[in-house]
């Protein structure tokens, strides 16, 4: 198993956050994190990716524990995309891509071949290396995603973690850059609240509720009637296409 987490728990103050929770994520997976709002799936990203340490319980990547392992290390076999990340800096593509880099360099290192070899491979897949050379600010919604998802690339992790990375967008970029997560031969965890989406793109799923696992399991053995009605709240049909094991969700009403 790339990731191995056991018995999370997190919280702030009194309030548990991530309560007691267990997964494993396979080499090359693509697993989805989805719940409601509050369900803990933001917090338990950050702590699968050790942006958090967890109050109890421990995470291995790659076989290690990475509560022993430095920052440096860790940026090198992992990488976090964060749900709708901005700067006010004037930037080109090009310089977001480069920051990917920071991991693999030391303080007094200059910008070797190796490191512009890796930028250029990072914006390959996300189809932006025609607009390496535009400034941050004029690049769409979409257009920033896919440069984050590039930086992420750049640092030549072995494990993604993206938050949300479809939020705020419209379906064809949802569409475009989940279908460009599967196609990257990385290990990746993707917390999403399209139900959708997670069964089209999610090899498998993770459903929270209220800081815990409520199902885990394949998009058509998790995404049922009574899960929805239990977890979501929600009164649905679920039926299935021409793509085996694939649910498509249909809200009552809708």
């Amino acid at each position: 198993m790339t990731v191995i987490a056991q018995n999370l728990v997190w919280g702030v103050r009194r309030k548990t956050i991530v309560n007691d929770v267990s997964l494993d994520v396979a080499e090359g997976e693509t697993l989805g994190l989805i719940g409601p709002n509050g369900s803990g799936k933001s917090s338990l990203l950050r702590l699968l990716s050790g942006l958090k340490a967890p109050q109890s319980g421990r995470v291995e990547i790659l076989g290690q524990d990475i509560a022993g392992m430095s920052r440096k290390v860790m940026a090198r076999q992992v990488a976090f995309v964060q749900q709708n990340a901005t700067t006010d800096t004037i930037v080109s593509v090009r310089d977001v891509v480069r920051l990917g880099r920071t991991p693999h360099r030391s303080a007094l290192a200059g910008w070797t071949a190796a490191d512009e070899a890796a930028v250029s491979t990072a914006l390959g897949p996300v189809d932006m290396a025609d607009l390496r050379a535009q400034a941050w600010q004029t690049l769409s919604g979409g257009e920033r995603q896919r440069v984050h998802i590039a930086r992420a690339l750049a640092q030549s992790p072995r494990v993604m973690f993206l938050d949300e990375p479809t939020n705020h967008l419209d379906i064809h970029h949802q569409i475009e850059i989940l279908r460009m997560v599967r196609r990257l031969d990385l290990t990746s965890i993707i917390a999403l609240h399209d139900l959708n989406l997670a069964a089209m793109f999610c090899d498998r799923i993770v459903v929270l509720q209220a800081g815990t696992v409520a199902a885990c399991g394949t998009p058509a053995e998790v995404l049922t009637q009574t899960l929805l009605r239990k977890v979501f709240r929600v009164e649905a049909e679920v039926s299935f296409g021409p793509e085996p094991g694939q649910p498509h969700i249909r809200f009552s009403g809708v």
